[in-house]
């Protein structure tokens, strides 16, 4: 799905998603990344929902966002609060969603200027073997 046309590079935003992957700015990406408004996407080590550990977790406070949407994949899935305690305990608060519904929410908040981080999660898709 085609969210809309954009000729700006200042900020990252999801133009465009379908269950194999998701474009940044009309860039296409197919696997897992983080987004935030103003830094250049880049590699999630998180191929998987069941690979995400703490660490991966630890990865995106650095940059302390105010708020991480993790896009789960095509069906929303729950986190196990154990894996997001050092945000949690931060004040970073993280909101788990489908995919589609994670690129739509993160263009919502960066579009109004809140720090929000996109953690999106792109592998094999479910029901296919890699």
């Amino acid at each position: 799905m085609k969210l809309h046309e954009s000729d700006t590079k200042k900020y990252q935003t999801v133009t465009g998603y379908d269950a194999s992957g998701v474009e940044i700015n009309a860039e296409r990406y197919n696997y897992s990344l983080i987004v935030l408004p103003e830094v250049p996407p880049r590699a999630w080590n998180a191929p998987t929902f069941e690979s995400i550990t703490a660490e991966h977790f630890d990865i995106i406070g650095q940059d302390s966002p105010d708020v991480v949407i993790l896009g789960t994949g095509e069906r929303q899935r729950f986190i196990h609060p154990k894996l997001t305690a050092a945000l949690t305990m931060r004040r970073i608060g993280v909101e788990c969603m489908d995919s589609q519904a994670a690129c739509r929410t993160y263009n919502i908040l960066m579009g109004e200027g809140r720090k929000v981080t996109l953690a999106l999660v792109i592998g094999p898709q479910e029901g296919h073997s890699a």
